[in-house]
């Protein structure tokens, strides 16, 4: 190899430590910050999952470079190993999709559940008032009002179900595209 193809070569093995590495582990902890509600660090993960997918297009770019350096360009493998690169970053697309949609269901979850207790203490406060006032003879609760309500309310749930739904599809499109990188690193490993 010519120091030329040595420097691509180089080049891609950066672009996919420094690329595929840090997306795979941002995926991989997305899950855990959804179900622990965390908005801030989902907020992170999902930019340096952007980031990094963008990023990993220079191990594409520098992996072809390389094949056409050395003459393998038509090789099967390398075209199968361009197929799956292309799919995981379709699939990371969608991933990153499907986090900005858990951030969203959480941050409605949050603001539900701020209005419910905003709710619950305007009518502990109503009910202390009238109490204090000496007319809460014959003025009850209404059924299906106050905390115990707002705690029960089913579109309160909703936000909350939409995030759980969106930690399952992240955690498989993880896994699928774990397992796409291991079938490329299999054929190229097997084959140079």
């Amino acid at each position: 190899m010519s120091f030329s193809q040595h420097l691509v070569l180089w080049l891609h093995v950066a672009f996919v430590i420094f690329a595929i590495g840090p997306v795979t582990v941002a995926i991989m902890s997305t899950p855990r910050y959804i179900r622990q509600r965390d908005i801030r660090i989902l907020r992170y993960l999902s930019r340096l999952t952007f980031i990094f997918t963008i990023g990993s297009l220079g191990v594409l770019i520098a992996g072809f470079a390389l094949a056409s350096m050395i003459s393998k360009e038509g090789k099967p493998w390398i075209i199968v190993s361009g197929t799956l690169f292309l799919v995981a970053l379709v699939l990371l697309l969608l991933i990153h999709r499907d986090q900005r949609h858990a951030i969203r269901a959480l941050e409605a979850a949050s603001d539900t559940a701020t209005t419910a207790v905003a709710l619950a203490d305007e009518q502990v406060r109503a009910t202390a008032d009238q109490a204090a006032a000496g007319t809460s003879a014959g003025t009850e609760t209404p059924t299906g009002t106050g905390p115990q309500a707002a705690a029960a309310d089913p579109a309160a749930a909703i936000p909350s179900h939409l995030a759980s739904v969106e930690r399952g599809r992240i955690a498989m499109l993880g896994g699928v595209v774990s397992l796409i990188w291991l079938v490329i690193l299999v054929l190229m490993v097997w084959n140079s």
